[in-house]
């Protein structure tokens, strides 16, 4: 969705600061009547949020949605897993894609009210496991990092997410009002090793080349949204990088989730971003640009889906590919070479 449409002139957008305070100690996101806690509104460098409180009781009924997305990049294979509860369903997917020959193998399950799911009330501090519909998945937290396990018709999963030490991940609390509001955690540049399974078919994750990605989700939801997201993890000149970009769920709030990862340390970007691409080419260049970000990712792949249920509804075009272009740190511009993940656009309606 570019600026401006193709061929039309007028004034191009600037990108806007915001002010944002970073959170030093831990605190619950929700206050004991279930409405936001202000002292909760900022972005820490580790999971300093409790989210106890989503998800239980009456209060929010229908708004409350809780999920655990995990992506793992390799030079062959994407995969990617979702175990999620959204009040009045579980909806959980893994999915597997051949980067050489263009294979895809996953699946998707929707289960009214959401049997055979548990999920965290806080992130880590027990499994999370998912059993319905031919789906079985748990992630657990153990020594070095996160183990991600899944079991579908066609795909399996065996990885796990190391946690370098030092590693820092982005949270950031998202306030549209005092009932409706998002925690989120972003982990990129997660380094992966394991194995994956295709059709029976066995493809270790190249040390070194291998990474994973998190997004932790607790909040209350408006009914409609819409957002992008983008992210990648690889090296370029010695470093490894970390990118977390977000945009049009969080404009007007005051919050971001736009980082910059270099070897594991967190720079934090206080600016809504201007996203440039077009929906009536998806693999067309994806560019994103503010003060001090200038980056575009070119897609090879674009993972789509949609549903439509009159009330329910959702539409994605999640377009993989490599990112490139620079972002200044510190007063000191980057090179961004070689750095794969992807960019996505999201029509929500739950």
């Amino acid at each position: 969705m570019s600026q401006n449409p193709p061929g039309v002139p007028g004034p191009a957008a600037k990108p806007v600061a915001v002010t944002e305070r970073e959170l030093m100690a831990p605190v619950s996101l929700t206050r004991p009547d279930g409405r936001l806690n202000p002292d909760a509104i900022g972005w820490c460098r580790t999971p300093l949020v409790r989210t106890d409180g989503v998800g239980r009781g009456w209060y929010g009924k229908g708004r409350n949605k809780r999920w655990e997305y995990w992506a793992v990049t390799t030079p062959t294979h994407v995969m990617a897993m979702i175990t999620s509860h959204i009040d009045y369903a579980g909806v959980h997917g893994l999915w597997l894609w051949d980067r050489r020959t263009g294979a895809i193998r996953g699946q998707d399950v929707m289960a009214p009210f959401g049997p055979g799911v548990s999920l965290p009330g806080t992130l880590g501090e027990v499994p999370t496991t998912v059993r319905s519909l031919g789906v079985a998945v748990r992630i657990e937290e153990v020594d070095g990092g996160t183990r991600l396990r899944a079991i579908g018709d066609r795909v399996r999963v065996d990885v796990l997410a190391h946690r370098p030490e030092g590693h820092e991940s982005l949270g950031v609390v998202v306030p549209w009002s005092e009932r409706l509001f998002q925690y989120t955690v972003k982990d990129v540049a997660r380094p992966a090793t394991g194995r994956l399974w295709m059709d029976g078919v066995e493809h270790r994750l190249p040390d070194g080349q291998s990474w994973a990605t998190l997004d932790h989700g607790r909040g209350r939801w408006p009914h409609r949204m819409h957002w992008n997201w983008g992210a990648g993890s690889g090296r370029t000149d010695g470093r490894v990088l970390g990118i977390q970009l977000g945009g049009k769920w969080t404009d007007g709030t005051g919050s971001t989730e736009n980082a910059i990862f270099v070897d594991g340390r967190l720079h934090k970007i206080s600016e809504e971003l201007l996203w440039d691409y077009d929906t009536e080419d998806w693999l067309r260049p994806w560019r994103v640009t503010g003060t001090d970000v200038d980056l575009t990712l070119t897609p090879e792949h674009d993972k789509t889906g949609g549903v439509d249920l009159g009330m329910i509804s959702s539409f994605t075009h999640q377009c993989f590919g490599t990112w490139s272009g620079r972002v200044r740190i510190a007063g000191e511009w980057l090179r961004v070479s070689d750095v794969f993940g992807w960019a996505e656009d999201v029509h929500q309606r739950w």
